[in-house]
């Protein structure tokens, strides 16, 4: 993505009060389910349908002054996906990465929320009662972490779809660097994802 550029997490908090700071969080859950009977899960991974119609992860811009970042996106996520979050917290552990370029002087931070499925699922149950459901969030959607047939159906399609900022690069970097993708399904994005692929 042009323009993108990465940061080290303290080198991001090191900018300054000139600076906001986003976190965003990609949820999963190990999913032993079958589509069709036939075509394995593997794991289910959240984003959602944001109120411009772009696609996203979960979170917003946070005050670094009120506490931690991962204080804040824990806020953003009560407010986007309601009381279920309870259950899990986001911590520094989850933190994946930090990347500039998303604004004028935006820092983006991502974090990746290993979940059971049972929590996951509740998740999705009481999102439409979350505060901001219908306003900034429009909807949750699972992302098909496989290919048909035809090899276009499934995750190739998806990915054609209109991502907010750095969010296509974000979750390809996480099914590869998580193993959330099958190898087979994984090289069939391999050529993608080095076009994609950020800095």
């Amino acid at each position: 993505m042009a323009g993108v550029r990465r940061l080290q997490l303290a080198e991001a908090l090191a900018l300054g009060h000139g600076w906001r700071h986003a976190c965003h969080a990609l949820l999963y859950a190990p999913d032993p389910g079958q589509l069709f009977g036939r075509i394995p899960l593997r794991y289910a991974v959240l984003m959602q349908m944001r109120f411009d119609g772009r696609l996203g992860f979960p979170g917003g811009f946070v005050n670094v002054q009120d506490g931690s970042l991962e204080d804040g996106l824990n806020r953003e996520l009560r407010e986007e996906l309601g009381e279920a979050v309870a259950a899990f917290r986001v911590e520094r552990g989850d933190y994946r990465s930090s990347v500039t370029g998303s604004g004028p002087h935006v820092v983006a931070h991502f974090y990746a929320k290993r979940l059971t499925l049972e929590q996951l699922v509740a998740v999705e149950k009481g999102a439409p009662h979350a505060k901001d459901h219908g306003l900034e969030v429009l909807g949750l959607v699972r992302v098909p972490l496989y290919t048909l047939r035809d090899g276009v159906g499934g995750l190739p399609a998806f990915l054609e779809n209109s991502f907010i900022g750095a969010a296509r690069e974000q979750l390809l970097e996480a099914l590869q660097d998580l193993g959330l993708m099958d190898s087979g399904s994984l090289a069939h994005f391999t050529q993608y994802f080095t076009r994609c692929s950020l800095p």
